[in-house]
């Protein structure tokens, strides 16, 4: 009778776990039909972010909804899959996809602890989760899921999954496989993370916004320890070196989207002309383009442009705190307050957001984002001083304690205050052989104004047109010594094509008779125009055209004479490049090739050169002759500052227009052209003396002063056709005894002094060679 009781219950059992084992078996053979096919994995295409590449290979800049990078599982440094393994199945290579000891063990622990502290999934599991599952919480979703984990474990090899686990698992700010997250976290390849990092790389896939270490950084701290313990405990680090890493800080990148080149007008310029091209897979099929541009070009424009633009703002003087805020008291309250203020604050690259904490006339205390405290003293509140009076002007609001500010560490490292400058700027460089662009810079900051300056901005070019207003003469028969009188004009309205117009000279004086050569070196004004006056205004409307400009923004009116219409900087710095080059038309460009995901070349530049395929627009005497007159407005001109850079091939222009609304300076050495353009997007006055001498020749000066350093004096060799003779500097006629020397084309020498010698070759034109 015993027996029998005993065997009821038996039985009983064992016809539950057929029963079981029949219900399993009909759901693997309803559910094995339904799951999806293995060929997302057996042929992997993730989507990879479009990057952008300097000339030499640096990356500049990525596009895309994922930040990915793709890499093989013997890239992958041991320490982290052995961090990987310990975090997250550290019987990976013993299960078969489901690790049963892994559930029993699991189970225990939430039975132990009253809830889910534990979880089962192995990286197969979530592998198969992470392709084709939703992260519901089912019994459903976890059947498939376990399903998925043997047909996968069956198709691929161990190495060939966790290379797929690798690359595709999720780990916060954007970053789609460990590769990435080792560039956004710690701004290094998987090569050069150390045990550290690794294990802190490890603890993301469990929670990747739960362990961020840029958000969380003390449940990151937490969780990294957690799988040094486990490494630990499997034996893959001995005890010194599990306590010495344990305490070792972790250095954060906290900008996550910063790239070792500052280039995001041009990455957004090779973002817009990938997209024409390839439309929505420009974000998704892994594009490499590889630029013209030149690392240390960019990051000199990039400096020298800060430099420049923050060295005006500072001209201009101090315009006091941005905003006053009230803080609270209680000392745990104030640091939460004082940071979310900061945290609201955009910083400008070394510009930070601060909050005035005390304030005197002799020392700030500031906070700056994540809990520091700075002082600033001395020196440092120079530009601020009058914000630390008792009182200000009307209007205007000291610096006190809540204060808003920007603060900035000095070239030895010491903090001032500053502000974030309301005026704009651009630098663009080009090789004059090809159209290449080795650097550009289309504003101050591209996270607080995006318009392209370089590309976008039309603004009066002023002075800086003149050389090719008198390229347009020389074509006419002008030479550098036709004198040319410079003395007061007027015009009717219907000769400007608006109202009368009465011009003056720059610095309002009046030096009459002057060589071309003198007048171009100190820009006068009534010279150019009267130039314009006698070749004519719808020619040299007709003219400039060859030079890359439209026509239709240069109306033909005697205003053009002093740059009255309208560039970019960019087609300044074409222009420039023909003088440069001597006398040929080059496009720019700035995408080198493109390549897909494996490095094969989908597309490759092939730019017309100098030296084959370009378009000869001037005469090469006309360029060697230009060339050598700008040479002259660096040597004693309004660009004399230039000197400082000790070179004696430097050449070129300053521009500045009327009311001092727009600053240039366009210069080339004979292997570049640079040109500096500073002004303010909703246009006015840069302030009295801010000419481009001033304002944008210095950021030129920066930019050509490091690209420079190691380049080797160019000498330029005056092209056949070309002769020199001695001329009266008064007359510009020829003398044997002449106190100066002087350029010509061989058939336009002028006559002697003295003599009306019919066989001297005149001008082609009716251009006399005295306009007085």
């Amino acid at each position: 009778m015993l027996a029998r009781w005993w065997l009821y219950p038996i039985v009983a059992l064992l016809g539950l776990s057929l029963l079981g084992a029949l219900l399993a078996g009909f759901a693997v053979l309803v559910t094995l039909p339904t799951l999806p096919s293995l060929e997302a994995l057996t042929d992997y295409r993730p989507k990879i972010p479009l990057r952008v590449y300097s000339s030499e290979g640096v990356l500049m800049g990525e596009f895309g909804e994922e930040r990915r990078a793709v890499v093989k599982v013997s890239e992958v440094p041991e320490r982290l899959k052995q961090a990987i393994l310990a975090a997250e199945d550290d019987r990976f290579y013993q299960h078969g996809g489901v690790d049963y000891a892994g559930v029993l063990r699991a189970a225990y622990s939430n039975f132990t602890s009253g809830g889910v502290r534990q979880g089962a999934s192995t990286i197969t599991m979530q592998v198969a989760r992470n392709f084709f599952l939703t992260k519901e919480k089912t019994l459903t979703r976890k059947f498939s899921e376990a399903l998925l984990a043997f047909k996968i474990e069956h198709s691929l090899s161990k190495d060939e999954i966790l290379e797929l686990y690798i690359n595709q698992i999720y780990l916060g700010q954007r970053a789609y496989g460990f590769a990435s997250a080792a560039q956004v976290y710690f701004g290094k390849t998987l090569a050069d993370i150390n045990l550290a990092e690794a294990a802190m790389l490890a603890g993301l896939p469990k929670a990747p916004s739960h362990y961020n270490p840029i958000v969380n950084p003390k449940r990151a701290k937490t969780r990294q320890l957690y799988v040094l313990r486990r490494m630990h405990e499997l034996g893959h680090i001995p005890t010194q070196e599990f306590k010495e890493t344990g305490e070792q800080p972790l250095r954060i990148k906290r900008k996550s989207q910063e790239f070792s080149i500052r280039a995001e007008y041009v990455a957004e310029m090779v973002r817009q002309a990938v997209y024409d091209r390839y439309q929505e897979e420009t974000y998704t099929r892994g594009f490499k383009v590889y630029t013209t541009v030149r690392q240390l070009d960019q990051q000199a424009a990039y400096q020298s442009l800060r430099q420049g633009v923050m060295d005006y703002d500072r001209r201009r003087g101090y315009r006091g705190p941005e905003a006053v805020v009230n803080l609270p008291k209680n000392g745990a309250n104030q640091e939460e307050a004082l940071e979310n203020v900061v945290q609201d604050m955009i910083d400008s690259d070394d510009i930070y957001a601060a909050v005035v904490l005390t304030a005197n006339s002799k020392s700030v205390h500031a906070y700056r984002r994540g809990g520091e405290s700075i002082e600033i003293t001395g020196d440092g509140l120079k530009s601020a001083h009058k914000f630390l009076a008792d009182t200000v002007a009307p209007g205007q609001q000291r610096i006190r304690p809540g204060a808003l500010i920007r603060v900035q560490k000095n070239e030895k490292g010491v903090w001032q205050i500053v502000q974030l400058p309301q005026v704009e700027a651009s630098l663009v460089s080009i090789d004059p052989q090809d159209g290449a662009i080795r650097a550009l810079v289309g504003g101050f900051d591209f996270n607080r104004n995006q318009f392209n300056h370089v590309t976008q901005a039309w603004r009066q070019p002023g002075s800086s047109l003149k050389p090719f207003i008198y390229s347009a003469a020389l074509e006419k028969g002008f030479t550098p010594a036709t004198v040319i009188n410079d003395a007061p004009l007027s015009f009717s309205a219907a000769e400007t094509g608006s109202k009368l117009w009465e011009p003056r000279n720059f610095d309002g004086k009046y030096e009459g008779p002057l060589r071309m050569r003198e007048a171009l070196a100190k820009s006068k004004n009534m010279v150019s125009i009267r130039i314009l006056q006698a070749i004519g205004v719808q020619y040299a409307q007709d003219y400039i055209s060859r030079f890359g400009f439209d026509p239709s923004m240069h109306p033909p009116y005697m205003t053009m004479a002093l740059g009255a219409g309208s560039v970019t900087p960019m087609q300044m710095a074409v222009g420039y490049t023909t003088f440069a080059n001597g006398g040929f038309r080059i496009a720019p460009y700035f995408i080198e090739r493109i390549e897909d995901e494996k490095g094969n070349v989908l597309e490759q530049a092939q730019p017309a050169r100098v030296t084959k395929n370009a378009t000869q627009v001037i005469d090469p005497r006309n360029a060697f002759l230009m060339t050598n007159m700008m040479q002259d407005v660096v040597e004693r001109g309004t660009a004399t500052r230039a000197k400082q850079l000790s070179r004696t091939d430097l050449a070129g222009k300053t521009g500045t227009t009327n009311d001092h609304i727009d600053a240039w300076f366009c210069g080339y050495q004979a292997n570049l052209v640079a040109v500096a353009w500073i002004g303010f997007d909703n246009p006015r006055s840069l302030g009295d003396n801010e000419t481009g001498g001033r304002a944008a020749l210095p950021i030129w000066m920066g930019y050509m002063n490091k690209v420079l350093q190691n380049v080797p004096m160019a000498i330029y060799t005056p092209p056949r056709g070309i002769t020199m003779t001695r001329i009266n500097p008064a007359t510009g006629l020829r003398e044997a005894h002449g106190a100066m020397t002087e350029y010509f084309l061989q058939e336009q020498l002028p006559p002697e002094a003295g003599r009306d010698d019919d066989d001297v070759a005149k001008p082609s034109s009716d251009v006399p060679d005295r306009l007085l």
